[in-house]
């Protein structure tokens, strides 16, 4: 329970902030969007997080869905978002 509270806590400071990640390209994603990244020839499915008071991708799975659109970012509810 203590740590269901604090991760509420540290995403709400989070938002307050007005944290979000980088793409390589500079583009800016909110906490909790999906993009599809390249990094060193390598290419998975990765969510804007907080860890420890930093933003970050998490990797979510290897690969990236390959229909028409779906290259673009998801926001948490499965919508997308634009580069």
């Amino acid at each position: 329970m203590t740590a269901a509270v604090a991760a509420l806590f540290a995403a709400d400071a989070a938002r307050a902030h007005n944290c979000t990640c980088r793409n390589r390209d500079g583009s800016k994603y909110e906490l909790g969007q999906i993009a599809c990244l390249r990094v060193d020839g390598n290419v998975y499915m990765a969510r804007c997080e907080m860890n420890l008071n930093v933003s970050t991708w998490k990797k979510l799975r290897d690969g990236c869905p390959t229909a028409a659109g779906m290259s673009t970012p998801l926001s948490p509810t499965g919508q997308l978002v634009s580069f």
